[in-house]
């Protein structure tokens, strides 16, 4: 990484206080971006990681509820009277939970809601909500944070599988919408070594064993694709970029 490849523009990150989202706000940061740390809860630890990035830019905490519209649209137009302009939007916020793809009555409706609601809807509003800005600078890029699950429909869940493949689909559909001025592509990390890893060890092991790589993927190598995304890859759109050690192939 050369720093100041993103100097002078501005991403935001939402779910930016999190394990892969802390990472990728720092990379961008250092890579010269000033960097909005979205947050839903928790304003105290996304303002932390906002007061400790690096580089040239002016970094902030940014209230990004994705499941809020109107707060999405506030959002945007707190990021268009202080920064001025968006270039890059990361689409990291998600959640998920723990339940064995056998067990039907474990996956509740509620949880099968919350999961699309947060995953899926929330990357489409917070996309559409910041579009305008987006698309002023004629080269906006959106990046979905997505996961292998979505194509080997292993994973936390069976709702959480279908989130994710939902949001590749998404991104093939607002990267051919959304042309040319924005470009948007999902980065599809395997299981990435973290918190959330440590919570699952016999299907983290399980995957492992299936993975030609031998090993999880690193929040960094995530963060890296984020800026390959942003920096290298200037002609590439509605594309889905695997981070996942060759998972599919095991």
């Amino acid at each position: 990484m050369t720093a100041g490849e993103l100097t002078g523009q501005v991403a935001l990150v939402t779910g930016g206080a999190g394990g892969i989202g802390a990472v990728i706000c720092r990379t961008l940061a250092e890579a010269g971006a000033s960097v909005l740390v979205g947050f839903s809860g928790g304003e105290a630890r996304a303002a932390a990681l906002a007061s400790e990035l690096s580089g040239p830019g002016h970094h902030r905490a940014l209230l990004a509820r994705v499941d809020d519209s109107a707060t999405l649209s506030a959002a945007a137009e707190s990021v268009r009277l202080t920064e001025g302009r968006l270039d890059i939007l990361v689409n990291n916020a998600g959640v998920t939970m723990p339940v064995p793809h056998d067990d039907l009555d474990g996956l509740t409706d509620d949880r099968i809601d919350t999961i699309l609601r947060i995953n899926v809807r929330g990357a489409f509003a917070c996309t559409r909500a910041f579009a305008p800005l987006l698309r002023a600078e004629g080269r906006g890029l959106v990046v979905n944070i997505s996961s292998v699950a979505g194509q080997t429909g292993v994973g936390s869940n069976v709702a959480y599988c279908a989130s994710k493949a939902a949001l590749d689909s998404v991104t093939r559909s607002l990267g051919r919408a959304l042309a040319p001025d924005i470009r948007v592509l999902s980065i599809s990390p395997g299981f990435v070594d973290g918190e959330y890893a440590q919570r699952m060890p016999d299907i983290v092991a399980a995957q492992l064993g299936r993975t030609p790589l031998g090993r999880l993927a690193q929040p960094q190598e995530v963060a890296r694709a984020v800026l390959a995304a942003a920096t290298l890859l200037s002609f590439s759109t509605g594309c889905i970029i695997a981070v996942d050690g060759g998972r599919p192939l095991g």
